[in-house]
Protein backbone atom coordinates (compact mmCIF):
# COMPACT_ATOMS: atom_id res chain seq x y z
CA UNK A 1 0.00 0.00 0.00
CA UNK A 2 2.84 2.07 0.66
CA UNK A 3 4.14 2.09 -2.73
CA UNK A 4 0.49 2.27 -4.10
CA UNK A 5 0.49 5.98 -2.20
CA UNK A 6 3.27 6.91 -3.62
CA UNK A 7 2.11 6.73 -7.24
CA UNK A 8 -0.83 8.03 -5.99
CA UNK A 9 0.47 11.20 -4.87
CA UNK A 10 2.84 11.56 -7.53
CA UNK A 11 -0.27 11.51 -10.42
CA UNK A 12 -2.58 13.50 -8.42
CA UNK A 13 0.48 16.30 -7.96
CA UNK A 14 0.93 15.67 -11.61
CA UNK A 15 -2.84 16.70 -12.35
CA UNK A 16 -2.35 20.57 -10.49
CA UNK A 17 1.03 20.74 -12.32
CA UNK A 18 -0.58 22.32 -15.81
CA UNK A 19 -3.37 24.30 -15.93
CA UNK A 20 -5.77 21.16 -17.34
CA UNK A 21 -7.28 20.32 -13.87
CA UNK A 22 -8.33 24.03 -13.04
CA UNK A 23 -10.27 24.14 -16.45
CA UNK A 24 -11.62 20.69 -16.50
CA UNK A 25 -12.91 21.80 -12.87
CA UNK A 26 -14.35 24.83 -13.60
CA UNK A 27 -16.00 23.62 -17.43
CA UNK A 28 -16.93 20.91 -15.06
CA UNK A 29 -19.00 23.50 -12.82
CA UNK A 30 -20.15 25.43 -15.28
CA UNK A 31 -21.75 22.66 -17.29
CA UNK A 32 -23.71 20.88 -14.16
CA UNK A 33 -24.36 24.39 -13.65
CA UNK A 34 -26.03 25.20 -16.96
CA UNK A 35 -27.80 21.26 -17.05
CA UNK A 36 -29.31 22.00 -13.71
CA UNK A 37 -30.88 25.42 -13.66
CA UNK A 38 -31.40 25.83 -17.72
CA UNK A 39 -32.21 22.33 -19.54
CA UNK A 40 -33.00 20.87 -16.21
CA UNK A 41 -35.21 23.22 -14.77
CA UNK A 42 -34.57 23.14 -11.48
CA UNK A 43 -36.72 26.31 -10.25
CA UNK A 44 -39.79 25.56 -12.45
CA UNK A 45 -40.08 22.15 -11.17
CA UNK A 46 -40.85 23.56 -7.49
CA UNK A 47 -39.35 20.46 -6.18
CA UNK A 48 -36.91 20.80 -3.26
CA UNK A 49 -34.62 17.29 -4.84
CA UNK A 50 -31.24 17.58 -6.79
CA UNK A 51 -32.74 15.20 -9.54
CA UNK A 52 -32.16 18.15 -12.31
CA UNK A 53 -28.57 17.89 -11.07
CA UNK A 54 -28.35 14.23 -11.01
CA UNK A 55 -29.91 13.45 -13.87
CA UNK A 56 -26.92 14.38 -16.61
CA UNK A 57 -24.37 13.20 -14.60
CA UNK A 58 -23.72 10.29 -17.23
CA UNK A 59 -23.69 12.43 -20.07
CA UNK A 60 -21.30 14.99 -18.51
CA UNK A 61 -19.17 12.19 -17.31
CA UNK A 62 -19.22 10.34 -21.20
CA UNK A 63 -17.47 13.86 -22.65
CA UNK A 64 -15.34 14.73 -19.12
CA UNK A 65 -14.10 11.50 -17.92
CA UNK A 66 -12.29 10.72 -20.93
CA UNK A 67 -10.26 13.74 -21.23
CA UNK A 68 -8.86 13.07 -17.96
CA UNK A 69 -8.32 8.95 -18.05
CA UNK A 70 -7.21 9.49 -21.81
CA UNK A 71 -3.60 10.36 -20.19
CA UNK A 72 -3.70 8.04 -17.58
CA UNK A 73 -1.18 5.30 -19.88
CA UNK A 74 -1.22 7.16 -23.68
CA UNK A 75 1.05 9.75 -22.00
CA UNK A 76 3.23 7.20 -20.49
CA UNK A 77 3.81 4.90 -23.65
CA UNK A 78 4.14 7.82 -25.77
CA UNK A 79 6.87 9.56 -23.91
CA UNK A 80 8.13 6.02 -23.06
CA UNK A 81 8.22 6.34 -19.46
CA UNK A 82 6.23 3.46 -18.75
CA UNK A 83 9.13 1.28 -19.62
CA UNK A 84 11.13 3.21 -17.07
CA UNK A 85 8.25 2.80 -14.19
CA UNK A 86 8.04 -1.06 -15.16
CA UNK A 87 11.63 -1.08 -14.23
CA UNK A 88 11.33 0.31 -10.64
CA UNK A 89 10.36 -1.82 -7.67
CA UNK A 90 7.10 -1.26 -8.14
CA UNK A 91 3.98 -4.43 -9.61
CA UNK A 92 1.87 -3.61 -12.50
CA UNK A 93 -1.09 -3.69 -9.78
CA UNK A 94 0.42 -1.11 -7.67
CA UNK A 95 0.90 0.92 -10.61
CA UNK A 96 -2.22 0.75 -12.21
CA UNK A 97 -3.70 0.92 -8.42
CA UNK A 98 -2.45 4.13 -8.45
CA UNK A 99 -2.79 5.82 -11.21
CA UNK A 100 -6.66 5.03 -10.93
CA UNK A 101 -6.91 6.43 -7.74
CA UNK A 102 -5.01 9.57 -8.16
CA UNK A 103 -7.53 10.24 -11.14
CA UNK A 104 -10.78 9.03 -9.01
CA UNK A 105 -9.77 11.36 -6.73
CA UNK A 106 -9.36 13.96 -8.68
CA UNK A 107 -13.04 13.45 -9.85
CA UNK A 108 -13.99 13.48 -6.49
CA UNK A 109 -12.49 17.08 -5.80
CA UNK A 110 -14.48 18.64 -8.77
CA UNK A 111 -17.62 16.55 -7.53
CA UNK A 112 -17.30 18.08 -4.24
CA UNK A 113 -17.15 21.35 -5.68
CA UNK A 114 -20.63 21.33 -6.19
CA UNK A 115 -21.66 21.70 -2.77
CA UNK A 116 -22.73 24.94 -3.27
CA UNK A 117 -25.95 23.12 -5.34
CA UNK A 118 -26.46 21.28 -2.48
CA UNK A 119 -26.13 24.44 0.34
CA UNK A 120 -28.31 26.16 -2.48
CA UNK A 121 -31.60 23.75 -2.55
CA UNK A 122 -31.31 23.35 1.17
CA UNK A 123 -31.77 26.98 1.27
CA UNK A 124 -34.67 27.16 -0.70
CA UNK A 125 -36.36 24.35 0.48
CA UNK A 126 -36.56 20.98 3.10
CA UNK A 127 -35.34 18.09 1.05
CA UNK A 128 -34.60 14.60 2.06
CA UNK A 129 -30.66 14.89 2.32
CA UNK A 130 -30.25 11.26 2.17
CA UNK A 131 -31.37 11.08 -0.89
CA UNK A 132 -28.80 13.58 -1.57
CA UNK A 133 -25.84 11.84 -0.45
CA UNK A 134 -27.38 8.75 -2.42
CA UNK A 135 -27.07 10.48 -5.08
CA UNK A 136 -23.57 11.52 -4.50
CA UNK A 137 -22.81 8.13 -3.71
CA UNK A 138 -24.13 6.98 -7.06
CA UNK A 139 -22.44 9.28 -9.38
CA UNK A 140 -19.39 9.20 -7.84
CA UNK A 141 -19.57 5.27 -8.58
CA UNK A 142 -20.07 5.74 -11.64
CA UNK A 143 -17.46 8.21 -11.90
CA UNK A 144 -15.19 5.74 -11.33
CA UNK A 145 -16.74 3.14 -13.81
CA UNK A 146 -15.88 5.60 -16.39
CA UNK A 147 -12.24 6.37 -15.87
CA UNK A 148 -12.02 2.02 -15.23
CA UNK A 149 -12.98 1.95 -19.11
CA UNK A 150 -11.09 5.19 -20.04
CA UNK A 151 -7.74 4.01 -18.06
CA UNK A 152 -7.96 0.64 -19.90
CA UNK A 153 -8.21 1.75 -23.62
CA UNK A 154 -5.75 4.94 -22.58
CA UNK A 155 -3.30 1.16 -21.75
CA UNK A 156 -3.99 0.11 -25.59
CA UNK A 157 -2.79 3.54 -27.53
CA UNK A 158 -0.19 6.09 -27.65
CA UNK A 159 -2.44 8.58 -28.79
CA UNK A 160 -4.48 10.67 -25.99
CA UNK A 161 -7.17 12.23 -29.36
CA UNK A 162 -7.40 7.87 -29.92
CA UNK A 163 -8.01 7.26 -26.39
CA UNK A 164 -10.21 10.11 -25.70
CA UNK A 165 -12.66 8.66 -28.70
CA UNK A 166 -12.39 5.64 -28.05
CA UNK A 167 -13.36 5.53 -24.39
CA UNK A 168 -16.15 8.04 -25.06
CA UNK A 169 -17.87 5.13 -27.47
CA UNK A 170 -17.62 2.16 -25.36
CA UNK A 171 -18.99 4.49 -22.16
CA UNK A 172 -21.24 5.25 -24.44
CA UNK A 173 -22.47 2.05 -25.13
CA UNK A 174 -22.72 1.20 -21.51
CA UNK A 175 -25.06 4.22 -20.92
CA UNK A 176 -27.65 3.19 -24.30
CA UNK A 177 -27.68 0.17 -23.24
CA UNK A 178 -30.81 0.52 -21.26
CA UNK A 179 -32.58 2.66 -23.36
CA UNK A 180 -36.12 1.57 -24.57
CA UNK A 181 -35.21 2.48 -27.96
CA UNK A 182 -32.21 0.38 -27.87
CA UNK A 183 -34.22 -2.56 -26.29
CA UNK A 184 -36.89 -2.62 -28.17
CA UNK A 185 -34.39 -2.98 -31.18
CA UNK A 186 -32.83 -5.80 -29.44
CA UNK A 187 -35.80 -7.14 -28.61
CA UNK A 188 -37.73 -7.62 -32.03
CA UNK A 189 -35.37 -10.45 -32.61
CA UNK A 190 -33.48 -11.42 -29.46
CA UNK A 191 -35.20 -13.32 -26.26
CA UNK A 192 -36.80 -11.36 -23.26
CA UNK A 193 -34.21 -12.77 -21.22
CA UNK A 194 -30.91 -11.61 -23.07
CA UNK A 195 -32.74 -8.06 -23.68
CA UNK A 196 -33.06 -7.95 -19.73
CA UNK A 197 -29.64 -9.01 -19.64
CA UNK A 198 -27.98 -5.92 -21.79
CA UNK A 199 -30.14 -3.60 -19.80
CA UNK A 200 -28.89 -4.27 -17.00
CA UNK A 201 -25.41 -3.53 -18.25
CA UNK A 202 -26.41 0.17 -18.42
CA UNK A 203 -24.98 3.25 -16.36
CA UNK A 204 -28.75 4.82 -16.29
CA UNK A 205 -30.19 1.61 -15.20
CA UNK A 206 -28.39 1.18 -11.73
CA UNK A 207 -27.67 5.00 -11.64
CA UNK A 208 -31.64 5.82 -11.94
CA UNK A 209 -32.47 3.46 -9.04
CA UNK A 210 -29.57 5.35 -6.81
CA UNK A 211 -30.32 9.13 -7.72
CA UNK A 212 -33.45 8.18 -6.16
CA UNK A 213 -32.38 7.40 -2.96
CA UNK A 214 -32.47 3.40 -3.39
CA UNK A 215 -29.27 1.78 -2.72
CA UNK A 216 -29.77 -1.32 -3.79
CA UNK A 217 -26.72 -3.67 -3.27
CA UNK A 218 -27.04 -5.11 -7.04
CA UNK A 219 -26.09 -1.43 -8.46
CA UNK A 220 -23.57 -1.23 -5.82
CA UNK A 221 -22.03 -4.96 -6.48
CA UNK A 222 -22.24 -4.04 -10.76
CA UNK A 223 -20.31 -0.75 -10.47
CA UNK A 224 -17.13 -2.48 -7.96
CA UNK A 225 -17.39 -5.50 -10.19
CA UNK A 226 -16.89 -3.41 -13.65
CA UNK A 227 -14.67 -1.60 -11.79
CA UNK A 228 -12.73 -4.45 -11.33
CA UNK A 229 -12.90 -5.88 -13.86
CA UNK A 230 -11.32 -3.04 -16.61
CA UNK A 231 -9.01 -2.10 -13.85
CA UNK A 232 -8.02 -6.38 -14.51
CA UNK A 233 -7.94 -5.69 -18.06
CA UNK A 234 -5.78 -2.80 -18.09
CA UNK A 235 -2.90 -4.99 -15.86
CA UNK A 236 -3.46 -7.52 -18.84
CA UNK A 237 -2.97 -4.55 -21.41
CA UNK A 238 0.23 -3.18 -20.08
CA UNK A 239 1.80 -6.68 -19.34
CA UNK A 240 0.94 -7.68 -23.35
CA UNK A 241 2.49 -4.45 -24.33
CA UNK A 242 5.36 -5.17 -21.84
CA UNK A 243 5.84 -8.67 -23.39
CA UNK A 244 5.75 -7.60 -26.82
Amino acid sequence: MRTTLAIFKRELHAYFATPVAYVFIVIFLLLTGVFTFYLGGFYESNQADLDAFFQFHPWLYLFLIPAISMRLWAEERKSGTVELLMTLPVSLTQAVLGKYLAAWCFTTLALALTFPIWITVNYLGDPDNGVIVAGYLGSLIMAGGFLAIGGCISALTKSQVVAFVLSMAVCFGFVLSGFPIVLDLFQAWMPQALVDAIGSFSFLTHFSAIRKGVIDMRSLVYFLSLIAFWLYATTVAIDARKAS
